[in-house]
């Protein structure tokens, strides 16, 4: 599978490490009233949707750099790649 960095161009998803749920960059709110059920849902339970996936990918052997990955997990197309910086800031 070939993952096409922002910054860096195709690059093999060998030098990726898969991290999980793209959902993980918006953390809960740890003063809110249900903020012991909230980290256990955020931390324990995660979807496994068939079909398009935001997720996160760690370029471990190149930059370093975090990217929000949008994949068919059926059939492993991949859409769209953002820097999750940028994905992270549009959530606040």
């Amino acid at each position: 599978m070939i993952i096409n960095h922002p910054l860096l161009g195709p690059r093999d998803a060998s030098e990726f490490t898969y991290l999980g749920d793209a959902a993980l960059l918006k953390r809960p709110n740890p003063k809110a009233e249900t903020a012991a059920n909230d980290f256990y849902r955020y931390q324990y339970l995660r979807d496994n949707p068939p079909g398009e996936h935001r997720e996160l990918w760690y370029h471990e052997q190149g930059d370093r750099s975090w990217l929000v990955v949008t994949r068919n997990t059926l059939t492993h197309d991949i859409t769209k790649v953002e820097l999750a910086r940028y994905v992270a800031r549009s959530l606040k």
